[in-house]
């Protein structure tokens, strides 16, 4: 399946129509298996690759992601992430906000860019980037030679979500509109320097999952006033193959996502699937099994019909269209994997 996975990432045509994630899929059974808690797995690299070849080693799904949580560049660029150490599956989340307005943060970015001293702006050498790296190289000597790995980035305007005060933002957006277009633009070159050094390690694909900028989130005119100018330079600045994840209603959207470069396109479960194949044409679409009332709550005639409507609807590979629920049932995956087209 691994080399299934990579032909059809090439852009060639295979049998059959795999089912994979480039998402989140850690589940609470795989790591009491490994004999992990949720929160120390974000910080120290080996337990990160055991956490994430969990999944794979309990129910052969064919693929492993890496960083398991959303927040590593906001921490890189100056953000308190909570960890959450009192227990739980809560992922990691930032505390406090780096930026008060815009503006602030242009200007930082802006200076991190213009010395010398961090033309990399220190995600290489410290922090938690090059943890995951690490993570990477271990999951791909551990179940490279089986599995698809994937590296895990958010977009642009996701991450300008984890720096920048909501109110100052949104303001911002609206009176100072190039000044957000521009930090996105910096941020899009960092998030590019990010996924490179994941493919470096080992990583076989990225996926950017711009949760926050989809033009189901913010709107198919701010997406394609702010988020995809930046979107479409951060995918041309990443190695392929590269995967971008949107959430939520983006059936008015989807001809600008097929324009920004992304080798494939995933969509979650309110998406309009026969209506985003013939828009995306010569772009993969992957999805779109809804991760709560599918895989986590639901059973194996829920997910069969799901996986069946999906493949009768052009989807060139099944995947749960958002991160896994951690206390999904390895079950459920078990019948994803049952249920695909053979």
């Amino acid at each position: 399946m691994r080399q299934e996975i990579l032909t059809l990432s090439s852009g060639q045509k295979i049998d059959n129509v795999p089912a994979f994630s480039g998402l989140i899929h850690v589940t609470a059974q795989g790591l009491e298996s490994e004999g992990l808690a949720f929160p120390e797995i974000h910080r120290d690299a080996e337990k990160m690759a055991r956490a994430a070849a969990s999944t794979f080693k309990l129910t052969g799904f064919p693929s492993a992601v890496a960083p398991l949580d959303m927040v590593v560049e906001a921490e890189a660029l100056g953000a308190e992430v909570d960890f959450h150490e009192n227990g739980g599956f809560t992922f990691p989340r930032v505390k406090h906000f780096v930026f008060e307005s815009g503006v602030q943060c242009l200007q930082t970015l802006e200076a991190l860019e213009s010395n010398p001293k961090s033309d990399d702006f220190g995600l290489h050498s410290s922090g938690r980037v090059k943890l995951v790296c690490e993570a990477i190289v271990k999951l791909k000597k551990d179940i490279g030679n089986e599995v698809v790995i994937g590296g895990l980035i958010p977009g642009p305007y996701t991450l300008l979500l984890f720096l920048v005060e909501p109110g100052a933002l949104f303001t911002g957006m609206r009176r100072e509109p190039q000044v957000m277009i521009d930090a996105l633009f910096h941020l899009s070159s960092i998030l590019s320097q990010v996924g490179t050094a994941y493919r470096n390690a080992g990583a076989d694909f990225i996926t950017v999952h711009d949760m926050g900028g989809s033009p189901g989130f913010i709107g198919p005119a701010k997406y394609e006033q702010f988020v995809f100018p930046a979107e479409k330079q951060l995918i041309e600045q990443l190695p392929s193959p590269r995967v971008l994840s949107v959430c939520g209603n983006t059936n008015k959207s989807m001809h600008l996502l097929a324009q920004t470069g992304a080798d494939a396109i995933s969509v979650d479960q309110t998406n309009d699937l026969v209506a985003s194949r013939a828009a995306l044409k010569d772009t993969l679409l992957f999805g779109d099994i809804d991760p709560v009332t599918a895989l986590w709550q639901g059973g194996e005639s829920e997910i069969r019909d799901a996986v069946l409507r999906a493949e009768r609807s052009g989807v060139d590979a099944v995947w749960p269209g958002c991160d896994l629920v951690p206390q999904t049932p390895v079950e459920n995956i078990r019948a994803l994997l049952q249920n695909e087209k053979s």
